[in-house]
């Protein structure tokens, strides 16, 4: 019997302890989430712990429990969305040629900024005003990721796979295209009668994709 007990004591606090970690999750999501909306209506000047605390359905105090201070809040509001971007590049990395990989570049951003439109909001307002709580991302993280992507597009280019562009530039339109379906949702949203339905989004990343891939010489595989 008592090894049949001693035996339960780990098991019982290994559920416990997984109880806990997959509470603390869904708290986080919930404040992530909240702050996200927050940030990207009010600003970072204009939002406050308290609204954040009540959006997410949490005390106050529990909001302080997982981020000491709005700063922290912010810059993780901030990476996060960062992170997913990021993550979406790595269609680039290993695919054959620009069609393939600039294409599944377009697919991924633009089902971000469907999937997450204040996260992306939150940057671009960031970045507008001189980015004063992230500028480190973009002197480190951003400015690394892109001389890479350039790589990769340089390497294109003088395989002959694609028109010889500036690969920045070719970046910077990527962003700004993609991301508008974010930034600029509720304009889109009024010009179109409503919001995107699936069969919109598919239109929309189709589109985008045969005008930039066009644009570089490249003949889009979708």
């Amino acid at each position: 019997m008592d090894d049949a007990v001693g035996g339960e004591r780990p098991k019982i606090r290994r559920n416990l302890s997984a109880t806990r970690a997959a509470t603390r999750k869904a708290n986080e999501d919930a404040i992530l989430k909240a702050a996200e909306t927050v940030f990207a209506e009010a600003g970072f000047g204009g939002a406050t712990m308290q609204l954040i605390a009540d959006m997410a359905g949490l005390p106050k105090a529990n909001l302080h429990y997982y981020f000491a201070t709005k700063e922290e809040l912010y810059r993780k509001v901030v990476e996060r969305i960062f992170k997913i971007w990021l993550k979406a590049a790595n269609a680039m990395d290993d695919a054959a040629g620009p069609g393939e990989g600039i294409g599944a570049y377009i697919d991924a951003k633009m089902e971000i900024s469907r999937k997450y439109p204040n996260g992306s909001k939150v940057w671009a307002s960031e970045v507008m005003h001189g980015a004063p709580v992230i500028q480190d991302y973009l002197e480190t993280t951003l400015r690394e990721w892109t001389e890479g992507r350039c790589a990769v597009i340089r390497r294109w280019i003088a395989e002959g796979k694609m028109a010889p562009v500036d690969p920045a530039h070719l970046l910077y339109m990527l962003w700004a295209t993609t991301q508008h379906y974010a930034d600029f949702g509720h304009q889109i949203e009024t010009l179109n009668g409503g919001p995107l339905s699936n069969a919109d989004w598919a239109a929309a990343k189709a589109s985008v994709k045969t005008i930039i891939l066009r644009g570089i010489g490249v003949s889009p595989s979708n």
